[in-house]
């Protein structure tokens, strides 16, 4: 795998890489990807760092081991001749879902041939971070091996692109901000929800559709898993639209890149674009009902704090609103 270098030319949305991330230690150089949040338009400082949910033992849903992956064999550039990862794709893809691309396992099988590092009639197949390698008719993951070759539960060889809106406010006790007492900083709270896969709180958000934008995904997938926008009656639905539309008329960019989390394989991998919508006076937000919808189990302003267990790379977007915001961590 080829190292991300930072470009001063380069513009603050040409972005790196997220997950769960264990920093490599010196002098070692494996594996070589890069990290890279922006706050306010500008690069905070290149980590050097393992995808780690994407190694996870167990594949979600399932009860399919992973091939073990040490951490100085994750890199492709590192020789490893004994590497046999498993081979899996959820039988659910299998069925051919409209969404998804076909199975295959070799890709003269292939009625048309995937057109990677493209967009291909509609689906966008570029990275975020770095044009992929394709190796005999499959796109290798950039951040190294995860044990499992094929699809897993992902719908899309190679990168699978979702967005992450990241709704916040600040808490609040008879109206003013809580201080916390050790930093003395204000703590900002935001919109988490409780997956019904893996009961772990996270961020709402979702897949782009062919062809949609970002902020239609943004708007959508907050409605749906954290207002339950699909089963409201029409009219609180529009009355609910124009709430969301207005608070999301001004997000400013977290993160654009990897996502390090545990459905990713060495062939497919999560994307994504996190944007922060933020409510200062707390008087925007506080009129949305929350209420657990579509993937979610729950619904819940949380506190964000860096003690907080997340879903996949959430805890890192998080750690970048606080730095943007001067907040508590």
């Amino acid at each position: 795998m080829r190292a991300l270098h930072c470009n001063p030319s380069i513009h603050s949305e040409r972005l790196g890489t997220s997950g769960q991330l264990a920093e490599v230690p010196q002098p070692h150089h494996y594996p070589l990807f890069k990290l890279a949040l922006v706050g306010f338009r500008s690069f905070m400082d290149f980590l050097k760092c393992l995808h780690v949910k994407a190694r996870s033992e167990v594949y979600p849903s399932s009860e399919i081991h992973r091939f073990p992956v040490p951490d100085d064999k994750v890199d492709w550039a590192v020789q490893w001749a004994d590497y046999k990862p498993v081979d899996y794709t959820a039988p659910s893809l299998l069925r051919r879902p409209p969404w998804a691309d076909p199975p295959h396992s070799d890709e003269r099988e292939l009625d048309t041939l995937l057109k990677f590092n493209q967009l291909d009639d509609g689906v966008d197949r570029t990275s975020h971070i770095i044009s992929y390698n394709v190796v005999n008719g499959f796109p290798r993951n950039p951040c190294g091996r995860t044990g499992m070759r094929g699809r897993g539960l992902l719908g899309r060889w190679g990168p699978n692109h979702a967005a992450d809106p990241i709704v916040t406010r600040w808490k609040r006790k008879a109206g003013k901000p809580v201080i916390h007492n050790h930093c003395g900083k204000p703590i900002l709270q935001f919109v988490a929800i409780r997956r019904r896969d893996n009961e772990e709180w996270a961020i709402p958000g979702g897949m782009i559709d062919p062809g949609e934008k970002v902020s239609v995904t943004l708007k959508r997938e907050f409605g749906e898993e954290a207002l339950n926008s699909l089963e409201l009656p029409e009219a609180e639905r529009q009355q609910m639209k124009a709430l969301i539309d207005s608070l999301f008329q001004a997000g400013e960019l977290v993160y654009r890149g990897y996502v390090d989390d545990p459905r990713n394989t060495d062939n497919a991998w999560i994307e994504t674009v996190a944007m922060n919508f933020h409510d200062e006076a707390g008087d925007s937000v506080g009129k949305l009902n929350l209420q657990a919808g579509d993937d979610a189990g729950a619904v819940k302003w949380m506190d964000i704090d860096k003690r907080q267990r997340l879903y996949a790379s959430h805890a890192e977007m998080l750690h970048q609103v606080t730095k943007m915001r001067d907040a508590h961590w």
